[in-house]
């Protein structure tokens, strides 16, 4: 337990939410801001003094929306901010009293359960608010990605010499963006998503939110290029599923890396790697139509005329 008076209550708050930068935490244990917020909150339950744990959670949470706002389009401090109000919401359940939050604590853990106070009400709001901070991450992370999408995925010869023409960008370098254009290639957008993952793991994120993260920027990555093949006749070609096949799969060789393989992330890119496998198979016997709706299940009955068409 921490003590906090009433008078350095303001100056917590700005040092350990308003102020903090994540670079300041680096060399010490993720998410400290949360712990030390809540050994301050179980001192404030011991002594039966519900003003001071009202004043507490009030002014984290008034102090979270503040940075989340001024920060809004910053990947870093946003994975920081929700990192740590999530940890401090696990603690306000884990240390509740609640025995469906109590499965995996030892007599220790239980020792520094709350006596006093049942903060259910405030667990509700820090939980909204996590969904928030989650969304605006999100956000963030798909502006960045998603102006990368379509030269990287289709445009792109990330097999070099495959196509007898030269596709957009052939000739550009392995740098994020080539010559102040739009171009960009695979390696762009494998190590923005690096430096996501980086980030999130630093600061300690939960696992299972670092895979949620990853599950829609897979979902994103799939439908904005899915999208662009069906309305571009130039790329609907062999040479373009031989390329766009390659992509995924270093995507996906990307996930195992990471170890963020789990079938429900491969899943989201299915319709891809078909649209790629239609690409590339024969369309003229009867056979090959069969082989078509075998192997296309996850694409619409329209979806695949489109691409037969174009």
């Amino acid at each position: 337990m921490l003590e906090c008076r009433k008078e350095g209550e303001a100056l917590l708050i700005l040092n350990l939410v308003t102020d903090l930068k994540p670079q300041m935490l680096l060399d010490t244990v993720p998410c400290l801001s949360a712990y030390i917020l809540y050994m301050c909150i179980r001192l404030a339950d011991q002594t039966n003094d519900d003003l001071k744990v009202y004043s507490l959670m009030t002014s984290t949470t008034n102090g979270i929306k503040k940075v989340l706002k001024k920060h809004s389009d910053d990947f870093e401090m946003t994975s920081f901010l929700l990192s740590n109000t999530c940890h401090l919401l696990h603690c306000l359940k884990r240390y509740s009293g609640d025995e469906g939050f109590m499965t995996q604590n030892t007599a220790k853990h239980n020792e520094h359960c709350l006596k006093n106070f049942d903060l259910t009400e405030y667990r509700q709001v820090l939980s909204d608010l996590s969904i928030q901070i989650y969304q605006q991450l999100f956000k963030i992370a798909e502006g960045v990605l998603q102006p990368m999408i379509v030269s990287a995925m289709l445009e792109n010869e990330s097999i070099q010499g495959l196509s007898g023409v030269k596709s957009t960008g052939s000739q550009k370098h392995s740098s994020s963006m080539a010559d102040g254009d739009n171009s960009y290639r695979l390696e762009a957008i494998i190590r923005q998503m690096n430096a996501f993952h980086t980030v999130m793991c630093d600061q300690g994120l939960d696992p299972e939110i670092i895979l949620q993260v990853f599950k829609q920027l897979f979902y994103m990555i799939n439908a904005v290029t899915l999208n662009d093949l069906l309305l571009r006749k130039d790329v609907c070609s062999w040479s373009t599923g031989m390329q766009l096949r390659y992509n995924v799969s270093q995507l996906e060789e990307w996930l195992w890396g990471r170890n963020l393989h789990q079938s429900e992330v491969v899943q989201t890119m299915e319709p891809l790697i078909q649209a790629a496998q239609l690409l590339q198979l024969k369309k003229k016997t009867q056979e090959d139509a069969e082989a078509i709706c075998s192997l296309c299940a996850s694409l619409s009955t329209q979806q695949i005329v489109k691409i037969l068409n174009l």
